[in-house]
């Protein structure tokens, strides 16, 4: 979210980022805002007025009573309650053009660094960068829910039976690896110095609104019935929501988190076949990271942050690529934006596995996330998250590109960073 006064003076920058951003029809907001904001800025100095001049006048009719002058104090008091009337309605319409000023002001998008590609879409997204030799298996690579079956690893059938599509029961080696590479993306992140969390699975509206934009909200979250609250759709909510109205002394940054969370999405308009098995699904479980930091160490953290990614999946012997995300593909929020793709052996390209993203003062704004300054004065923090790793698609990668066949039956290597966590062994094997 946008400092009010700085889209009141750059109007015109705000317009061209919008432009920028493709989203055409969010042009008007702009001028509206700006006549919404110069409304109530004239109601509050009027109603500042009033106060002042109450404040005066309760002076003077002390004085007048005082003085026995009693029909010059009750004119007085007339012409305070003829004010106060008008005070009361001022209040009223500051309040309504208060709402209304950050209604849209929650709307207006954030200004993307301008080093962020222009583009419509994903589509135009922009490789930044290879890592690892891409592989290219002598045989055929069956479809990732059809590895897990060959172990005895998954079970969708009774999964839709007791939920419904979008959702599987993980089993035996397979939920185990699962398992694994929760637990290894965990100590990986404790290894870098992030101090581990496990947050609440529900937040607040509040919340909800102060870290995404309405139409994500739309799209992903499932709200509880009868309760101001929302399942989580990735932990990062409720972990940057762990700061909201908080203070914090400028000593104490940066600020680094990472959590384990079950996440819970809605997943609209998911369709064809990469899109099924665990790819795109309701219920899953993600090791996310955060940092808080100050404005001017926040590109530094960025970079960081998906430099961390790349360097968990390659030690799992998995290729990856970055890809800088243009200008239509970001979220409102963010500033600037990289993914991590794994590479498919079986689809023979890559696909999103991490998202890492600085979103500026954004959220900090919404949700009053400030940093008090060694001088004593206050001023918003920037945040960034990323995924450290969400298993079902990690899995996806780790077992196309681990898979094995000797011309009659597979088998999965396990890399040697996660050998600890299953146990000592080195290999599954078809049951």
């Amino acid at each position: 979210m946008l400092d009010i006064k700085f889209i009141c003076d750059n109007p015109e920058l705000v317009k061209e980022n919008i432009k920028k951003k493709f989203e055409d029809a969010k042009l008007p907001l702009v001028d509206e805002l700006i006549s919404l904001y110069t409304e109530k800025c004239r109601a509050n100095t009027r109603a500042s007025e009033l106060r002042a001049n109450r404040n005066k006048v309760s002076k003077q009719i002390g004085a007048l009573m005082g003085q026995g002058k009693r029909d010059e104090a009750e004119e007085m008091k007339k012409l305070v309650s003829e004010q106060a009337e008008e005070l009361a309605a001022l209040e009223e319409q500051e309040a309504e053009l208060g709402k209304k000023v950050r209604e849209i002001q929650m709307k207006i998008p954030n200004i993307v660094d301008a080093s962020v590609p222009v583009g419509r879409d994903d589509s135009e997204n922009v490789e930044v960068r290879q890592f690892g030799e891409q592989t290219h298996p002598d045989f055929d690579i069956p479809y990732h829910t059809d590895i897990m079956a060959r172990f005895n690893g998954i079970d969708k059938e009774a999964a839709g039976r007791v939920a419904g599509e979008g959702f599987y029961y993980l089993m035996g080696d397979i939920a185990r690896l699962h398992s694994a590479v929760t637990a290894y993306a965990r100590d990986f992140m404790i290894n870098k110095g992030f101090t581990y969390c496990i947050p609440p699975f529900m937040i607040r509206s509040n919340v909800v609104t102060g870290v995404m934009s309405f139409e994500e909200m739309d799209a992903m979250m499932y709200k509880i019935e009868g309760e101001d609250l929302y399942l989580i759709g990735t932990s990062e909510h409720s972990m940057i929501g762990k700061f909201i109205d908080t203070i914090t002394p400028e000593e104490k940054l940066p600020l680094t988190l990472t959590s384990y969370s079950p996440c819970f999405r809605k997943e609209k308009g998911a369709h064809g076949i990469e899109e099924r098995g665990i790819y795109r699904i309701h219920q899953f479980e993600k090791q996310e990271m955060i940092v808080i930091c100050r404005p001017e160490e926040s590109m530094d953290w960025f970079n960081k942050m998906w430099g961390y990614s790349v360097e968990l999946f390659r030690s799992l012997d998995i290729p990856v690529r970055t890809l800088e995300c243009c200008t239509g593909d970001l979220a409102d929020l963010k500033v600037k934006s990289y993914d991590v793709e794994a590479w498919s052996p079986r689809q023979k390209e890559y696909f999103e596995v991490c998202s890492c993203s600085n979103l500026g003062d954004a959220q900090a704004r919404r949700l009053g996330i400030r940093v008090k300054g060694a001088d004593g004065k206050k001023y918003l923090a920037h945040t960034l998250n990323n995924t450290v790793v969400a298993p079902p698609r990690m899995l996806i990668a780790l077992l196309e590109n681990n898979l094995r066949f000797d011309g009659e039956h597979y088998s999965v290597l396990i890399p040697k960073a996660l050998q600890p966590y299953m146990g000592g062994n080195t290999v599954i094997t078809e049951k």
